[in-house]
């Protein structure tokens, strides 16, 4: 069930588009040793979507950052990412009186739109029936063994009885297990925005991330042929938390104004040449994590079993490639795709 026109339309499509190998989590080994392990495997698996055009590099802020170069490079070698040192040519893009060290890294961008495409057409091959346009409004325990789900569209009302519910709704996960008069779950909200920016010629096959504080990341898009910039500290425009008796519904594409302007000037004092960039247009979404990330910047998977009835479970994934970390836990709980 898919309350959108099409599948991939929101969280899935507005983010920075990174195929993530480790180097993003230098304070939380797991999730970067969960990367690493995942990366070869959805690049292969996905190599259609995959755009591997660009070449990555890592920045380390000399002020205010939370790892040194020196320990970067360490990290990186401890979870067997590539990483050496950048050559001239890009080291000299960089305000060297701020910037401690850049790296040459490995990374790549997914389209979202092929994305979609190899969904859609995954889905059909499974014989998977999707429904669009279809909002899910509640679940309710039924007297046999089952859970009633009931779906709203824009021509119908309906409810269709299954025994096994997935809720795997990102930011609108609390949303169903409120109405449903279910345990929320806590969760911290952030309404989020992605700046999509034409870059100068000697930036257009280059992404570049400044590790690791309040810092900025510049990213190529290729669902839209444009860079993503995002900014630790301006890219969040207010954020959230869930509480029983309080879970909130925002409508992120609406009356938002961008802190562009804001997230331009400080990556410039990094890179100078980013003040040649041309603001297009910006992507709007609720990013949603754990409380407890907030520490580490770790990305745990979020899988509550039986979560309030039983067979119905809640899903919370932070990246694109944390679809690999699902299945163990369905094989785990004896649930093979023709049960499911």
């Amino acid at each position: 069930m898919e309350q959108e026109a099409d599948i991939l339309q929101r969280a899935s499509y507005a983010n920075q588009a990174r195929v993530h190998n480790g180097y993003h989590y230098p304070r939380s080994i797991l999730t970067a040793l969960r990367s690493r392990v995942n990366f070869p495997r959805f690049v292969s698996e996905y190599r259609e979507c995959i755009d591997t055009s660009f070449d990555k590099y890592y920045a380390i802020g000399k002020t205010i950052s939370k790892v040194t170069a020196n320990q970067f490079k360490i990290f990186c070698q401890r979870i067997d990412a590539f990483i050496e040192p950048a050559p001239p040519n890009i080291t000299n893009l960089f305000n060297s009186n701020i910037t401690e060290g850049v790296f040459s890294t490995k990374e790549y961008a997914f389209n979202a739109v092929k994305l979609k495409h190899r969904m859609l057409n995954d889905l059909e091959k499974a014989s998977v029936k999707l429904s669009v346009n279809s909002k899910v409004i509640k679940v309710q325990e039924t007297d046999n063994v089952g859970i009633k789900v009931f779906i709203e569209s824009s021509e119908s009302f309906n409810i269709v009885t299954t025994k096994y519910v997935f809720n795997c709704t990102y930011s609108a996960i609390n949303q169903i297990l409120h109405t449903s008069n279910l345990p929320t779950i806590p969760l911290k909200h952030e309404l989020a925005e992605m700046a999509l920016v034409e870059v100068p010629d000697p930036l257009r096959n280059l992404g570049i991330t400044v590790m690791c504080g309040p810092f900025f990341s510049i990213m190529p898009f290729p669902a839209r042929g444009l860079h993503t910039l995002s900014h630790v500290r301006y890219t969040p425009h207010c954020f959230w938390q869930d509480k029983d008796a309080d879970v909130k519904t925002v409508n992120p594409k609406v009356g938002n104004k961008t802190n562009y302007p804001y997230m331009i000037r400080d990556a410039e004092r990094y890179m100078p040449i980013l003040k040649e960039c041309r603001y297009a247009d910006s992507l709007w979404e609720v990013k949603t994590i754990l409380p407890q990330s907030e520490v580490d910047d770790s990305r745990p998977i979020l899988f509550k079993k039986h979560h309030g009835l039983k067979n119905f479970y809640s899903v919370l994934g932070g990246k694109i490639d944390n679809i690999y970390d699902v299945p163990p836990e369905l094989k785990f709980l004896e649930l093979t795709r023709g049960v499911i």
